[in-house]
């Protein structure tokens, strides 16, 4: 299955079964940045236990890995879950809202989107896809989050500035803010001649 048919068929399933979700991280960066490959879907999805372990239900153990105890751990402690497609090597990464009040605001904010042709879905705001990155960055200092963020204040005209200043602030981001900003300063590197 490729990246962009569990894409597709990830989204169906959660509409389908009314759960309130968006999508994060690397493949939202790229919907409003520039794209770049990765082999990991994010989503942010809000379970019952019921819902949970219907969602769970409907990933053929013969296609996909997933176990539902450590899903049904994630929903009591919250953190996140893995599915994984055999032959490919795609995984969903399944994360629960944070408790915090960033967390709780993210999937109110979310914004209903064309994902591909003939699919729509939600995906978490500029903003939020931004903080997000900034959180990840600040979890294992992996450069492409960062090149993410530049892309996303390069491509996105409307971004609500206020909203990220404020929860920089409130998350102790500044520090990592300070860079991007002069990232954003830089000017633009030529590409090579051939």
């Amino acid at each position: 299955m490729e990246q962009n048919d569990l894409l597709q068929w990830t989204v169906e399933l959660l509409e389908r079964q009314g759960l309130q979700y968006m999508l994060v991280g690397s493949v939202a960066s790229s919907y409003y940045g520039l794209i770049r490959s990765t082999q990991d879907i994010d989503f942010v999805v809000r379970f019952t236990l019921a819902q949970l372990e219907a969602f769970c239900g409907e990933f053929s153990p013969d296609d996909f890995y997933v176990s539902l105890p450590a899903a049904r751990e994630a929903l009591q402690r919250g953190g996140q879950f893995n599915i994984i497609h055999f032959r490919s090597g795609n995984k969903l990464d399944i994360m629960l809202p944070r408790q915090d009040a960033w967390g709780q605001q993210q999937l109110s904010r979310r914004r209903a989107v064309s994902l591909m042709t003939n699919t729509s879905g939600y995906v978490a705001t500029p903003e939020d896809v931004i903080l997000g990155k900034l959180w990840y960055y600040r979890d294992g200092e992996h450069e492409k989050h960062l090149r993410d963020i530049v892309s996303i204040l390069q491509e996105q005209q409307l971004i609500d500035h206020d909203y990220l200043a404020h929860w920089i602030a409130q998350l102790g981001y500044d520090d990592l803010w300070s860079v991007i900003k002069q990232r954003l300063a830089m000017p633009a590197k030529e590409p090579p001649r051939g």
